[in-house]
């Protein structure tokens, strides 16, 4: 069927089919470099995973087993109160640091590198922090939500 006979489908099912293959792997791809940078590696890995999960049944073998841990680290996660408080603190921290990181400071005397090495990447950097403490924030808040109250997976 061409798009003449469907006027409702401006986009080629096959572009939509590269497209989603492309962002998927594009997310694998910045989820294996976060990994080792700053920023939410195992997220991307898992979102670029379930993109490619729509298409792939290998994609949605390896997702399984990464959702079901996901889920229940989630569970646990919101238990209890103390971990609810130093979870969020630890996403508040996270997006402190992306703050100092962006505005940068001059190296303390006892660094031993050069002052370049000093929080190097400036904002980039620290945009990326605060992009991934927001992240962590928006995880607990539906994982508490979700899971809150009943017993864990």
């Amino acid at each position: 069927m061409d798009n003449a006979d469907n006027p409702q489908q401006v986009i080629p099912t096959w572009v939509k089919h590269r497209a989603l293959e492309i962002a998927g792997w594009v997310l694998v791809l910045i989820g294996i470099a976060a990994l080792v940078l700053p920023g939410p590696g195992l997220l991307c890995v898992t979102a670029g995973l379930a993109i490619l999960a729509l298409r792939y049944p290998w994609a949605k073998r390896l997702l399984r087993p990464i959702k079901f841990r996901a889920l229940r680290l989630a569970s646990k996660g919101v238990q209890t109160w103390p971990r609810i408080i130093f979870s969020t603190l630890g996403g508040l921290s996270v997006i402190a640091m992306g703050i100092i990181w962006g505005i940068g400071f001059p190296a303390p005397g006892w660094w031993p590198l050069d002052s370049g090495w000093w929080l190097a990447g400036g904002w980039g950097t620290g945009v990326t922090l605060i992009a991934s403490g927001g992240l962590a924030l928006t995880m607990i808040l539906y994982s508490f939500k979700r899971f809150h109250g009943q017993p864990p997976l």
